[in-house]
């Protein structure tokens, strides 16, 4: 018998003899006849209602994300009656909700929902599968939101269709959440997937995959996921208890879906447009190295601002240096300790994080905590008005990783580390799933490694924006932290003559008084059309070089002179690629630090 058919009967046998913790009371349906076009047709009924005004409504985010999304747009052709069938009238008070009066306790309602975005923000449906997030898919009744959830899910059995969820199975394709949260916090992939599965000190991981590929593709690819769960597990001393004792990764590599992955309480969405024989087999790992991580960091080791999650408005927390950040730093560190990429490849890996952390202007203005607080306009928000925000922001996922970089190396300067205090913070919090504050985290860190380390760690680098000494720091692993000075940084991205950037604070270009749009025509004698290489001019020259730089603004010619400024780029490299001596104690730290934990 197949292993997730054999794991769903005895679910199925477990659940038939334990009667279910909360009364349902919203009860969907959903079908798929018209994929090719990407409409799905939901059925719902509400009931157990109060008599008087009852408002459904469409989420405006999703868990796992912190901007709004507006969700409600791909929604069309409602249709609303009481328990009798009596159509009802629907009045408008937002954008976002309806509101009904006169029913019988019951609403019953019909829609159309348009999707075609397949991530871990949106829902897709075509004929190749059913990429549903609830919050994207599914209206919800207000005042009910702590009753059961049954939805039946009719897949196309042309299509060969199968569904796989974190949701509880009552009868075939017939699930179950306890509340509204726990329902808008299980995405579902209905497709003709492929399954591997093993177990982990007593509970199952399933990876579900929908590709074009081949099985021995997944055979091999699956290795590689259970070395990630293995070494990550070993961070925590545990996996989390995952309800019904499973967690699944639900993967679509195929080409037509968004790169994604988001993070749920007992799975997660992958995906990509990479398959396993493309590029994926190592270039999709990253994002499950990620995503599992979040099962302790973020899912259960979970900022108080996000309890309860909202899906009437943006949810904004000052933690994600560290809930996306500190992950962000596990994600590699965790593929090498797995044996996934070397060593030399981690240490170099590093290098773009490191740069773009280091040289940002956004430090002048926010700390990590403030960065964090920029979410609801980053995280796959989109504005039509020009944004700086490259002088203005750092990602909390770079910035934080960075940080856990640094306090990691800092910690085992003293015999401690990172792992220790992490796993501190499962215990104390995630175990427990007990809401924490930054507060809590500057807490654990004094009762970890010392109240002069910790308060010296949270005053210079998170609740300020200093940066520590990392050259030293890296020295103590046999990692060099080196600059080519002989290179110039002209502060801004050229193609076919025109600034595409907004110009960098503090460099050539910006201190030269240019601007994005700006039409460059003539480098000192040299004239510059859309065929010109200006990257080719810019670094035959040398550092405190003054150049002449013709170019239109706005229809209008101008001229400036432009000061080329050395770069401030990093390399990240090991002692032994610099034929530099590594000695003893610098090997162990390093061994300690990257190798496997198991």
């Amino acid at each position: 018998m197949n292993p997730l058919v054999k794991f769903l009967f005895l679910l199925l046998c477990f659940f038939a003899s334990n009667v279910l913790t909360a009364q349902v009371s919203s009860s969907y349906s959903i079908s798929f006849d018209n994929a090719v076009h990407h409409e799905a047709v939901v059925n719902a009924t509400f009931k157990d209602l109060n008599p008087d005004d009852l408002e459904f409504r469409m989420s405006r985010t999703s868990p796992g994300r912190y901007a709004l999304h507006e969700f409600m747009k791909n929604v069309y052709g409602l249709k609303v009656t009481d328990g009798k069938g009596k159509v009802l009238s629907v009045t408008r008070t937002d954008p976002y909700s309806w509101h009904v009066k006169g029913h019988d306790g019951i609403i019953k309602l019909s829609y159309i929902l348009f999707g075609n975005r397949g991530d871990g923000t949106y829902s897709q449906i075509d004929e190749t599968h059913a990429h549903l997030n609830m919050p994207a898919t599914f209206i919800y009744a207000k005042g009910i939101e702590n009753s059961g959830i049954e939805v039946t899910f009719k897949t196309r059995e042309d299509l060969n269709w199968k569904v796989a969820t974190q949701l509880k199975p009552i009868s075939g394709n017939t699930y179950y959440a306890r509340d509204l949260q726990y329902f808008m916090d299980s995405p579902t992939e209905i497709s003709n997937y492929s399954t591997r599965s093993f177990d982990v000190k007593g509970q199952t991981i399933y990876f579900v995959l929908h590709h074009n590929g081949s099985e021995a593709e997944l055979d091999t690819y699956f290795e590689k996921v259970k070395k990630v769960v293995v070494q990550e597990e070993a961070v925590f001393g545990e996996l989390p208890k995952f309800d019904y004792g499973v967690y699944t990764f639900l993967a679509c590599y195929i080409p037509n879906a968004s790169g994604d992955g988001m993070e749920h309480r007992n799975s997660t969405i992958l995906t990509s447009t990479r398959s396993l024989s493309e590029g994926g087999m190592r270039g999709n790992i990253g994002t499950v190295a990620h995503e599992f991580f979040h099962s302790w960091n973020v899912e259960r080791i979970r900022p108080d601002a996000l309890e309860p999650f909202s899906f009437d408005e943006a949810n904004m927390t000052g933690a994600l240096w560290f809930a996306e950040g500190f992950t962000s730093y596990y994600t590699s560190l965790i593929l090498c300790r797995s044996g996934l990429i070397n060593r030399e490849e981690y240490i170099d890996g590093l290098t773009r994080s490191f740069n773009y952390v280091w040289n940002s202007p956004g430090r002048q203005f926010f700390n990590p905590i403030e960065m964090s607080y920029q979410a609801p306009f980053v995280d796959a928000a989109r504005s039509v008005d020009p944004v700086n925000r490259s002088n203005t922001f750092i990602s909390y996922y770079s910035y934080g990783s960075m940080l856990g970089l640094a306090l990691d190396l800092s910690l085992r300067e003293k015999g401690l580390h990172l792992d220790d205090y992490m796993k501190q913070v499962w215990v104390t919090y995630g175990e427990q799933e007990t809401p924490y504050t930054v507060e809590d985290l500057h807490n654990t860190l004094n009762n970890y490694a010392g109240v002069d380390f910790g308060n010296y760690f949270f005053n210079s680098y998170i609740y300020k924006s200093g940066m520590p000494e990392m050259k030293r720091l890296f020295n103590n692993f046999g990692v060099l932290l080196s600059q080519n000075r002989n290179k110039i940084d002209f502060g801004a991205s050229v193609k076919k003559g025109v600034i595409t950037t907004n110009t960098t604070m503090g460099l050539s270009a910006y201190n030269a008084g240019l601007d994005s749009g700006d039409k460059i025509l003539k480098l000192n004698t040299v004239l510059v059309d859309e065929f010109t290489d200006f990257d080719a001019l810019i670094n035959a020259l040398k550092p405190n070089d003054i150049v002449n730089i013709v170019y239109e603004r706005y229809g209008e010619t101008k001229e400036t002179k432009v000061t080329l400024q050395a770069s401030n780029s990093y390399t990240l490299s090991l002692f032994e690629s610099n034929n530099l001596k590594l000695e003893e104690k610098e090997k162990a730290l390093r061994e300690a630090w990257l190798q496997a934990k198991l």
